[in-house]
This record gives structure tokens, C-alpha cells and sequence, in this order.
């Protein structure tokens, strides 16, 4: 396979592909916040989608997490969050999408007395719906890790009730002094649940590298979200290729807080064999979802269109889905890039 010019935007987009490191939260786009606001009568400081859109200035986790969190505010029915993801689907189904394991913080909105059946509920029917689609939608637990391992374990509990509704867990938000040993006897009764495990460890993180060594040899987590500073120790590279842990970056993402997308971490794990991803993190903060990510790599890495596909494949080889359907999936890739260039 040759480096042919099927690295079009168009054919991006339309290749299929895995989605699996996607904050629901993070695809509340500025016309939406608005009229959720509208509907549930809250204030949120801007009136247009411009000014929506200048409050997305960002040089750090901390900065974004300070403007991500208070426009949360305007979901509080379970409709609310129905809509929420059923946009999301619409655009990830558009953009070549056929499996999405999608991110949803509870706790953001139980803190603020919002019930907790809103918010599992909401998703998870927007999630069933999506399948008219063509996009096969499952859902990701996670904890807020500046919050106590008591409140994690607390509405890990009390989600239980509703455990049909989800697949895995996972631990996300602030990561300073925030270790992933922390949350692990949460993790442990997930585990012990059935529910399969991911973590954040984010890019360039005081103690990067013993979060990641945390999250593999003290937690033993399914897959690791971002972890491209694992380069940085080749052992725990070897362990992760060894296992099979999958690697969810977001190189768009990225951007925003480093001086660089981690591209050539990301070709590193790549070329290395690891089951590295490409996937839009907060698309409507950040302006691209995940096609655009695929754009955005392709250019800064000057990718292969067998590095593409690889980067395809492996979304589907990291994800939670049976090795019957992986299959499936990845035949459908086999196809669409023949097609393509038989054109």
C-alpha cells in the first residue's frame, strides 16, 4: 500500500473508524449551551455563540477545566443530556465513526444536585438511538480525580444501580497531586463488577511517568488516555505492547496545552507497535473532531496512508468490543481503503 493521495480531508473522514477517548461534556457546542440554558433558566454570562466561543482560551489542564466545568450547568434534565449526546453522535456518525466508548463525569453534575439517573439515563438512550446511525455507542464511567476516592467510591455505588448502562470506568479532570493510587480500591470493585478499566494520565504531568507506571503494574488498567510520556521509559513501553493496553490520544487536544500535538510520541508508539489511536478528547472546546484530528496528525507527522490505517485498526483493536466484531470492523477499513484507491 503506497502513500497515495487518499490522505484527502474526504477520505479521512470517511474512513472508519473508533472513538475512544470522547468527553460527552466536551461536545456541548456554544449554540447548544445556549439553548439548554435558555430551557432550564440559567445564567451563563454570554448571550451569543461569539461570546461563547471567546471563552475558549487556553494554555493548560487547569485553564480549560476552569471554563469546561461552570458551562456544565445548563444540563440538568435527562433530556438534556440526551440531546447533548445525540448531537455528538450526528457529527461522529458523519465523520466516519462506527464505534465510540464515550467519557460522562457524573459527579460534575451530582455535585450540583442534579440526579444521578438523569445523567446515566440520558446518555445511555442517546447511546441505544445512535445505532440508527450506523454508530455502535457504549459508555465510560469516570471519576473526577480532584475529588476525595470516598466520592468516587460513592457514586461508583450508587451507579451500580444502573450498571447495564455502562461498560467501563475511568478517572479524569485535574491530575496534580492526584495520583491513580489514589482511586485504587474504587477500581478494584469495578473490576470486581465486570466493568473494564482506563485512566487519564495526561500530557506533561508533574510525575507522568509513575502515574503510568501506577495505571500498569499497581492498577493493571485496560487502556491508558493520552500516556504518550510513557516513551520517555522504554520498560514501561515493552509492558504496555506486551499486554495490549491501547493508547487514546488526541493530538488537537494537545495543542492546545504543550507546545506541540505529541506527534512524534505518537509515531514512536506507533512504529514501536503499541496500540496507539487517534481520537478528539473535547471537540467543541478544541474546534475538531475527530476526522479533523486525523487531518491534523497526517499533516504535522506526514503520515503514510499504512500508518492511517494502522491508526484505524488499532482504535478497533483497543476497544472494548468482542473479537468477533473487531473483525468485522476491521475488514470494513480493508475495504473502504481498497474501494478508495481502486476508484
Amino acid at each position: 500500500m503506497s502513500n497515495v493521495s487518499a490522505l484527502s480531508p474526504e477520505f479521512l473522514a470517511g474512513l472508519p473508524k473508533c472513538e475512544l477517548h470522547l468527553h460527552l461534556e466536551g461536545t456541548l457546542e456554544p449554540e447548544l449551551k445556549l439553548a439548554l440554558a435558555r430551557r432550564n433558566g440559567v445564567d451563563v454570562g454570554q448571550n451569543t455563540v461569539e461570546e461563547v466561543r471567546a471563552t475558549y482560551q487556553f494554555d493548560s489542564l487547569a485553564s480549560f477545566l476552569a471554563v469546561y466545568y461552570p458551562a456544565m450547568d445548563v444540563l440538568v434534565e435527562e433530556q438534556d443530556f440526551y440531546d447533548l449526546a445525540s448531537a455528538y453522535f450526528v457529527r461522529a456518525a458523519a465523520d466516519g465513526v462506527r464505534r465510540v466508548e464515550a467519557f460522562f463525569d457524573p459527579q460534575a453534575h451530582t455535585s450540583r444536585g442534579v440526579p444521578i439517573s438523569n445523567v446515566i439515563l440520558g446518555y445511555s438512550h442517546a447511546a441505544r438511538d445512535a445505532a440508527a446511525l450506523g454508530v455502535s455507542a457504549e459508555l465510560i464511567l469516570c471519576f473526577l480525580r480532584d475529588f476525595s476516592a470516598e466520592s468516587a467510591l460513592e457514586t461508583l455505588r450508587e451507579a451500580l444501580a444502573f450498571k447495564e448502562h455502562f461498560i467501563g470506568v475511568g478517572l479524569d479532570s485535574d491530575e496534580r497531586e492526584n495520583p491513580p493510587v489514589k482511586f485504587q480500591p474504587v477500581f478494584e470493585l469495578a473490576r470486581a463488577e465486570g466493568l473494564k478499566l482506563t485512566m487519564h494520565c495526561d500530557i506533561d504531568q508533574l510525575g507522568s511517568i509513575e502515574n503510568i507506571r501506577q495505571v500498569l503494574e499497581d492498577i493493571g488498567v485496560d487502556r491508558i488516555d493520552h500516556g504518550t510520556n510513557i516513551v520517555e521509559n522504554p520498560a514501561l513501553v515493552a509492558l504496555a505492547i506486551q499486554r495490549g493496553v491501547g493508547f487514546t490520544t488526541c493530538p488537537v487536544s494537545n495543542s492546545f496545552v504543550t507546545a506541540d500535538m505529541k506527534a512524534d510520541e505518537i509515531v514512536e508508539l506507533l512504529r514501536q507497535g503499541a496500540l496507539v489511536c487517534v481520537n478528539s478528547d473535547d471537540p467543541a472546546y478544541f474546534g475538531a473532531y475527530i476526522a479533523k484530528n486525523y487531518v491534523a496528525l497526517v499533516e504535522r507527522a506526514n503520515l503514510s496512508l499504512d500508518d492511517v490505517v494502522t491508526l484505524a485498526r488499532n482504535s478497533f483493536d483497543a476497544s472494548w468490543l468482542s473479537d468477533t466484531d473487531k473483525a468485522i470492523y476491521r475488514a470494513e477499513i480493508d475495504a473502504y481503503v481498497e474501494g478508495f484507491v481502486d476508484a
